[in-house]
């Protein structure tokens, strides 16, 4: 188990540095253009250091398929991560 943790940590190190990449050199050569707060990029790198690199990225695709100018705009945070029931149930033991 703790060698699969170990492979997600660096998966989310090499996606947040994609991201990074995409921020500090591609980004800047184009006007803004997101519609949303915090930015689609933002977005990615916070969803997947909260969520792993497979929720928390497809959680950033999914933000980045809404961000169009004939969608919605405004406030729009990564959701905080659910609880599962077998640990809730160990607390309330």
């Amino acid at each position: 188990m703790k060698f699969l943790s170990y492979i997600a940590r660096i998966f989310s190190l090499l996606l947040i540095f994609i991201v990074r990449i995409y921020q500090y050199g591609i980004s800047p050569l184009f006007p803004p253009r997101c519609r949303y707060t915090p930015t689609c990029s933002e977005y990615m790198i916070e969803a997947i250091r909260l969520h792993g690199p497979m929720h928390g990225g497809w959680l950033g695709v999914k933000r980045i398929s809404r961000c169009h100018p004939w969608g919605s705009s405004g406030y729009d945070p990564v959701p905080l991560p659910q609880i599962k029931k077998e640990e809730n149930k160990q607390e309330v033991n």
